[in-house]
C-alpha cells in the first residue's frame, strides 16, 4: 500500500512496456493513414480507405466538408516532417478547425486500434490471470503497490494516497486496475469497478479515447479495443490541445490539485517535453518533494539537462531528493517499491 501522498506522471515511454504506441509511433501511424495522395491508386492502406469513408460520414457532424477534412489531414502529414508528436502539431494548428478535427479523429481511431491489437485482453484469458500477462510491466508493479497488505475491510483506502497524471490517450490504467482489485480482495468484477470508479484519481491532460462502460458515460464511452464506433465524433471532442486545457480554469485547478498533493513525484517514461512540462509545474504545495524518474537509453548529457530543468522549475535545493534512473518504468516501481510503500 502506498502510505505517503504520491503523484505518478505517466508518459508515452511507459507505453512501450505494454505494447501500446508511444508518441513517435502514434504520429507515424497517423502520417501513414493520411496518405490521401494514394487514394486513387492501387497502392493504398486499409486505414486510408477507412479515413476516407469516415470523413465522408462525419463531415456534417463537425460542420466541415470532406475536402476540408482531407486538407486538414494532409496538413498534419506535412507537419510530421518537423514534429515528433501529434500533440505538438495540434497545438501548432490550433487556429485550423479541420486540422484539429482530423487529428483528433485519428488519435481516437489509432488508440482504440492499438488497444484491440495489444497483448492486454478485454478480460483475463484464464483463471488466476490478469488481462495483461506477466510481471515485467509497470501496470502489474503499480497494482501490486496499491493493494499490497491492505485488508479487505479497508480496500477503499488503497487509492487514498495516490494520484495519477497520464499523458497517454489509452485507457490501460483504468482497464487493468479493476482486475487487480478483484483478484486482491476476492470481490466481484462489478464491485471492483465500483471501487476504482469512486477512488482512483486520474487526470489525462490531453484527454482520453473514450470512457469505459463502468465509468458511466455512454455518449463518450467505448469498450476496451472497440473499433466499431458510431460515436467517434463525440469521442474525438474529448481530445484536447495544450491551449484548450490552459484556457480551462476547472481543468487547471484539477491538475494543480493532483500535482500539489504529492509529497513524492514519480515520472514513468515521461520525456520532459517542454510543452508537457509547462502543464505540470505551475506551483507545488510541498517544498522539496522526493522525485523518482525512470527513462530508458538516456545519455549523460540529457540527464544533466533534465536535472537542471527540474531544479529551475521546482526550486528543489537538495540534490538527494531527486533520483533519475536509466531503467524501465516497471524496474523503478519494483526496485523502489519499499520506498514507495513507506
Amino acid at each position: 500500500m502506498i502510505r505517503t501522498d504520491t503523484t505518478l506522471i505517466i508518459g508515452a515511454g511507459a507505453n512501450r512496456e505494454i505494447e501500446m504506441p508511444d508518441g513517435p509511433d502514434l504520429l507515424s501511424k497517423i502520417a501513414g493513414g493520411f496518405e490521401f495522395e494514394r487514394l486513387d491508386s492501387e497502392v493504398k492502406s486499409r486505414d486510408l480507405v477507412n479515413f476516407s469513408i469516415l470523413f465522408q460520414r462525419v463531415g456534417d457532424q463537425l460542420d466541415l466538408t470532406y475536402d476540408e477534412l482531407v486538407a486538414g489531414a494532409m496538413a498534419i502529414r506535412d507537419a510530421t516532417l518537423v514534429s515528433t508528436s501529434i500533440d505538438a502539431i495540434l497545438e501548432q494548428y490550433g487556429h485550423d478547425r479541420a486540422v484539429l478535427a482530423a487529428g483528433k479523429l485519428a488519435i481516437v481511431y489509432y488508440t482504440l486500434q492499438a488497444e484491440s491489437k495489444s497483448t492486454m485482453a478485454i478480460e483475463p484469458r484464464g483463471a488466476g490471470e490478469l488481462p495483461l500477462r506477466g510481471t515485467d510491466n509497470w501496470l502489474f508493479q503499480l497494482g501490486q503497490l496499491i493493494v499490497k497488505g491492505v485488508p479487505r475491510a479497508k480496500a477503499e483506502e488503497c487509492f487514498e494516497k495516490l494520484s495519477i497524471v497520464c499523458f497517454n490517450y489509452d485507457r490501460a490504467i483504468e482497464h487493468y486496475l479493476p482486475w487487480v482489485v478483484q483478484r486482491a480482495f476476492g470481490m466481484t468484477y462489478d464491485e471492483a469497478c465500483e471501487l476504482v470508479a469512486g477512488r482512483l484519481r486520474i487526470v489525462h491532460p490531453y484527454g482520453v479515447a473514450g470512457r469505459l462502460s463502468w465509468q458511466g458515460d455512454e455518449e463518450h464511452g467505448a469498450n476496451w479495443g472497440d473499433t466499431d464506433l458510431d460515436n467517434i465524433v463525440a469521442l474525438s471532442k474529448r481530445i484536447y490541445t495544450a491551449s484548450q486545457r490552459s484556457a480551462s480554469r476547472q481543468f487547471q485547478s484539477y491538475l494543480r490539485a493532483e500535482m500539489s498533493r504529492g509529497r513524492r513525484l514519480g515520472f514513468l517514461g515521461f520525456g520532459f517535453d517542454p510543452m508537457n512540462v509547462a502543464m505540470l509545474f505551475d506551483e507545488l504545495e510541498h517544498e522539496n518533494p522526493d522525485m523518482l524518474i525512470s527513462l530508458v537509453d538516456i545519455s549523460a548529457t540529457q540527464q544533466k539537462a533534465i536535472l537542471r530543468l527540474i531544479y529551475r522549475l521546482t526550486g528543489i535545493e537538495d540534490e538527494d531528493r531527486i533520483t533519475l534512473e536509466n531503467m524501465k518504468a516497471f524496474e523503478l516501481l519494483r526496485d523502489y517499491g519499499r520506498f514507495l510503500e513507506s
